[in-house]
This record gives C-alpha cells, structure tokens and sequence, in this order.
C-alpha cells in the first residue's frame, strides 16, 4: 500500500469497497493511467463474498467499461458468465391472496411505448447476473491492470483535516480485542492509512460514507430511505425449471406485502430470474417504512413461496443459498452533497468522492442500481486520474460529469417516485408518479419512524428457522470479539420497545441476532450477522448502532 519507500502507508488513490462500483473506478483508474498505484480495501474475506443483489442488469455501461480499459476481457477466467443470460421472457404478475394472479406484462409493455414511468419495469434485453460472480470477474480484470486489493480489511472511519477540508486518509478497524474490548495476545491497532484521493464505495448505508457526511458538513434535500431485499437460490427439478425457462425474469406485485382494498400496506414485491443450472433466484423486496412491529421480510419470502404462481416452480426445491440486503432507494434528493458558497454543490469533500449505492444510485422505477453502480464507478475513477496533481478537485471534477451523465439523467426522471408512494400509500401514489413533475417535494420520515403498534397479519402460518437462513449465508465472524451491533440505551428497549413493539428487532432481524434475556433485548448472536444493517436503520427508536466488526466477518456469498 505504497507510492514511496518512505510511507508505507500511503497510496494515491484508496478505494473503501470492493463491489462493482468500487472495483469499476479501480478498472478506470488503472486503465487511465498505468503508472497510479490504486489500493482497493475489501471488508469481506473474498471479493463478491458481500455482495448480493437480483440481479437483472442493464449491459451498456458494463461493456463500455470493459471494452475500453480492458479490449481482450473475454479470455480472461469467468467472462464467459457475464453476458451468458440474456432476457427473452419478462413478465410482471399481481397476486390476490394465496392462490389468484393476473398478468401485468401488456400493461408494462403498452407503459414503455407511451414513455410512462411503469415502462421502466420492461427487462427485455438485459441480462441476468450473479452480482457475486460479476464482482469475482471485475477483480480479476482489476488485479490485471495492477489494481492491489486487500480483502478482510474493515474500514472504521474517515480522517478528515478541517482545515483544507480534505479526507487525509482511513483509519482500520482494530484486530484481536476479546468480547470485553481487552487487548488479546495477537491485537493489532487499526492502521491509519493515508491517500491523496480516496472513494467511497461500501454500499447502501457506508459507515465511512456517513462518518464524511457527518464530519464534512454535507445534507441531504430528503432522507434516504430503504428496502430490505431477501433472497434464496433454488435447485429445482429439470420439468420444474423447463417450466420457468431458461433467459426468464418475473416480477410480482401484491401479496404478500400489499392489498389494493384491505389487507398489508408495504410497497415492494417478489421476484424470479432464472439462474442456469437448474436454478431460480427467488426473492422478496420490502420497503423498510413498514409499519407493522411485527413484520419480517424473510418471513414474507417464504409467505410468497406459498403462491400457486410461485410454488407451482419450485415445489419440492432445495433452497442452495441465502442472503439479504438493504438498498438505497430515497432517489435523487436522498444523494448527500456538500453545498458551496456560491450554490454549487459536490457529491463528496475536495478529495473524497462517493459511488454507487454509497450515494444512493439507484433507480426505483426501474427497481435497478448496479448498471448505475458501474457507470459511476468508472466516471469517478477517470475523474480521479485526471485530479492526481490538485486531489482537491476532485469531488469538483466527478460531479460535474455525474451531473451530465446518464445516471443523474435517470436519478432525476424517477426523483419523486419513491418519495410521492410514501407519502400517499401504493393505491393512490403510484398513480401519482405519473403526473410527478407537476407535484411538490415531499418531505419523508425515516424509515424507523414509519413503526406501530399496528400488527401484519401473515398468510401462511409456516414455521421459520432463522438459524437454518443463516447458515445458509455461511456467514463467521470471530468468536471472541467485540459485538460490533450496538444498543445505546437498554432502559429504551424494556421500558418502550417492549411495550410499544414487542422489541421488534427480536422478530425482523433476518439472521436470529437478537433475543430476550431475563426481561432485556440483547444482541445475543452477533456471529450470526449478515452485515444487513436492518436493525440499524429499522430499530423503531433509533437505538441501535451497527458498527464495523473484525475485516473478514460476514456472509460469503458464492451465487447471490
């Protein structure tokens, strides 16, 4: 992690996660300019471990990516699985109760002819990736160019120098404390390490990417609000996945997270992407301002495998793999900038830029982020390379080309969208996103304060292991540390939550992480961690704190 042989602790460009966004601004950088050492830090034990996603994928800036920096990418290991599935059948389907659905693909198909904003929802010509298998190839494209990635190193927060208002560097997470926060035999202090340029690039809720926020005075026009994704990978029989077909994306609306009459009010819905090999990538999306205390979206996952339009596909199917996620999904006025004296505004701090789901570059009428992801990974890392000599214009410098790119183009047509069904419910809003540019900006509460008393009453009474899930997530972390999940106020949980929401993280943490104890909630199973962060932005009175554990912790995902 050096440009000199006197600071070994130094580099040029430092890049804080390792997914798609952050991997592609590593590719641009390197293949702008060979000579600029680039360092990528990786929270997971392996690149992809972490990531986790539908995923249908829009190919444009993929390919613009790897055609430019990398002409021969093709021959190298795993490419021949990025472009392998394309979609040839996409279809949309509302659910009534456990067993009635109507088909919505016409009426999603007419919408994209007349530019309507349900039109976004068409698939037809994209492809269907495993995000973890994608972010695996673009570290092998990366280390190529000469990008250095170190993986299992946990980023705790941003050094930040209020007098040039710059980010100086990182420091680390501190290595072999015990439970009680005693210094362990083979305790190693979290490094400071040092950048001219650095990236945020950790995902949706970034803890250094709130750490800059925070330190550098930067806001937001609304809050950013969340969807809890759940997701399984389903061996099913060959008759079973000839029925799906191969090159199939479906998308469901309705039960079991919302009714148009009575019933749950949750925006969100389920899907099913064909996976190869026999396989269907089945999940479940839910908006995080639901308001019922009693609401697990795992569980409403395997309400939605109970549907006569699911089942019928993987009855008698092996559920191979797990994973949840959360998504960034405020739109355009949910991007944290930092305002200038002259009303300018930058999507990061003099040096420090933010990317992908780390700013909330996700597009809710298309239900779609990672294209977005790709596209402004790789405008930050040619920003980059071209500010080496003045870093501090570089926040100047990528968000000028942000502004005028596709992606802002897309932030800015769905800028409403999630904002407006908040505000007014899915039978009245979604409607209302159609006529959006005539309508005032909302102000949205955040999601934990969406939460009642107000129960969901399920569907399907179907007994759920939550230990089971998260086995099936692989996820470790190392025994004897620190619990990394943090309640600020105990007397809160016992003497509000429990009487108010029944502790509600007991239920909605998907992994079992929290319990009763003799009267009190207590994060029992932190080992158990998905690194999902619901709790974090879920728990009803803002209580808990997810904080960064040991590098090497959490899911290691293989499919998802």
């Amino acid at each position: 992690m050096t440009n000199s042989q006197e600071n070994y602790n130094h580099v040029s460009v430092l890049i804080v996660g390792g997914g798609p966004a952050g991997l592609s601004a590593a590719i641009a950088l390197k293949g702008t300019n060979k000579d600029i050492d680039v360092v990528v830090l990786e929270k997971g034990n392996a690149i992809g471990s972490h990531n986790l996603s539908g995923a249908v994928i829009e190919a444009r800036p993929l390919k613009q990516l790897l055609d430019e920096f990398k002409p021969e990418w093709e021959k190298l290991p795993g490419a021949d699985a990025v472009f392998s599935r394309q979609v040839d059948k996409d279809d949309v389907s509302f659910l009534y109760g456990g067993k009635n659905c109507q088909d919505m693909t016409l009426l999603i198909k007419t919408a994209k002819k007349l530019k309507l904003a349900f039109g976004d929802m068409d698939n037809h010509g994209n492809h269907i990736v495993s995000i973890s298998e994608l972010t695996r190839f673009l570290g092998t494209v990366a280390t190529s160019l000469g990008v250095e990635i170190h993986t299992g190193f946990g980023v705790r927060e941003v050094v930040y120098d209020k007098e040039k208002k710059a980010v100086t560097g990182v420091y680390l997470v501190d290595q072999g404390l015990d439970k009680e926060g005693n210094r362990q035999p083979n305790f190693t202090s979290g490094e400071q390490i040092t950048a001219d340029i650095v990236i945020l690039a950790e995902g949706p809720c970034g803890l250094a990417t709130e750490d800059l926020v925070e330190k550098a005075g930067m806001v937001r026009a609304s809050n950013q609000l969340y969807s809890v994704g759940v997701k399984n990978i389903i061996k099913v029989s060959d008759d079973k996945y000839q029925s799906f077909g191969d090159n199939r994306v479906a998308h469901t609306l309705g039960f079991p997270l919302w009714g148009p009459v009575s019933g749950p009010a949750i925006f969100g819905g389920g899907f099913a992407y064909s996976n190869g090999k026999n396989q269907i990538a089945l999940g479940i999306i839910a908006a995080a301002d639901w308001k019922y205390c009693n609401f697990n979206p795992q569980r409403a996952l395997e309400d939605l495998k109970q549907h006569s339009f699911i089942s019928q596909y993987i009855d008698k199917g092996e559920v191979i793999e797990a994973g949840v996620k959360i998504i960034p999904e405020g739109g355009y006025y949910a991007i944290p900038r930092l305002k200038g004296l002259y009303g300018e505004s930058t999507i990061g701090c003099g040096n420090a830029i933010i990317v992908g789901d780390s700013a909330g570059f996700v597009n809710m009428r298309k239900i779609k982020g990672l294209h977005n992801a790709i596209e402004s990974g790789m405008i930050a890392g040619k920003s980059a390379a071209h500010c080496l000599e003045k870093p501090n214009k570089t926040a100047e410098v990528y968000t000028e080309q942000i502004d005028e790119s596709a992606v802002m183009t897309e932030m800015m047509q769905a800028k409403d969208f999630r904002a407006i069904v908040a505000k007014f419910g899915q039978a009245v809003g979604m409607p209302l996103t159609l006529v959006s540019k005539y309508l005032p900006t909302f102000q949205i509460e955040k999601d934990y304060q969406a939460m009642t008393g107000e129960k969901f009453q399920y569907e399907v009474d179907r007994a759920f292991d939550k230990a089971a899930f998260a086995a099936m997530t692989s996820t470790e972390h190392r025994e004897e540390q620190p619990s990394h999940l943090k309640i600020l106020d105990h007397n809160i949980c016992n003497d509000q939550c429990a009487d108010s929401f029944e502790r509600a993280c007991i239920t909605f943490c998907p992994a079992g992480v929290y319990e009763e104890i003799e009267n009190e909630t207590v994060a029992a199973n932190p080992s158990n961690c998905l690194h999902c962060k619901t709790c974090h932005i879920k728990c009803p009175f803002d209580n808990i704190r997810w904080v960064v554990p040991e590098g090497a912790g959490g899911p290691r995902y293989k499919q998802m």
